[in-house]
């Protein structure tokens, strides 16, 4: 990876394709035992390999954030929408009381993304996804290839997409996109989220579908230039092209 100076003395470099997710930004939580601090916070195991992908629930196990937690060293990188960054900055600081950790903002890096290459680690998610790295700002914004690529994928972010409390971790597909873990210990919400795991018990979906199946009842956010909605369907209803929408490609 190029160092921004570095990046401004290779003029040619500017003919390469856009990377940076302008729309996610990077959280640093730093001090006492941090791993063990958000491990009994978040949906998945951030005591092993990073990055995974996880939430923080409601107590009744709906989401309300979804992010990666990446590692640094001896902190935690949290990789999620930017618009929301402080908010979810002021929901862990009340779960910290007098720990001594810091949670900050970390403006020096950026989230980068490409459908392909060697650059950084596969998307925990699904590899389909393509590839992510934490590196300096580059030039241009890959927001728009990413989301295209992903609602392609069937594969659902955010709070447009998730709700914000709304909409259960599991119906969020969040066991099929490897988003819990259902070894690790408490967390918050973990109760209902393994009691349905444990019924086989999810009655409804968040999907992607093309917009001709477009419902006003069942839809989280629309997309018309690309020609998908997003939409929480009740599993026996959601239409049979549907399904593939959010198992996407596991291969």
């Amino acid at each position: 990876m190029l160092s921004g100076d570095k990046a401004m003395s290779r003029p040619y470099l500017s003919d390469m394709p856009a990377t940076t997710l302008t729309d996610r930004a990077l959280i640093r939580l730093s001090g006492d035992d941090v791993r063990g601090f958000l491990q009994g916070l978040v949906t998945n195991d951030v005591s092993g390999e990073l990055p995974v992908w996880a939430a923080l629930l409601t107590a009744q196990g709906k989401c309300l954030f979804d992010f990666l937690v990446w590692g640094d060293g001896e902190d935690l990188l949290i990789d999620c929408e930017a618009v929301r960054a402080e908010s979810l900055m002021k929901r862990l600081t009340l779960y910290r009381l007098r720990r001594a950790i810091a949670i900050v903002p970390e403006p020096a890096l950026c989230v980068h993304w490409a459908a392909q290459g060697d650059s950084g680690v596969a998307d925990p998610r699904l590899p389909a996804l393509g590839r992510r790295w934490l590196a300096p700002a580059g030039e241009g914004s890959a927001d728009e290839a990413w989301r295209a690529h992903r609602l392609s994928l069937g594969v659902a972010e955010g709070a447009a997409e998730l709700g914000d409390g709304e909409i259960l971790w599991l119906e969020c597909n969040a066991a099929e996109l490897n988003g819990v873990s259902f070894t690790k210990g408490c967390y918050v919400g973990q109760e209902n989220t393994a009691r349905m795991n444990w019924r086989q018990k999810v009655n409804r979906r968040i999907v992607v579908l093309p917009l001709v199946d477009f419902d006003p009842k069942r839809q989280m956010v629309g997309y018309p230039a690309l020609g998908l909605t997003v939409e929480h369907w009740r599993v026996e209803d959601v239409p049979p092209h549907g399904w593939r929408s959010w198992m996407g490609d596991r291969n």
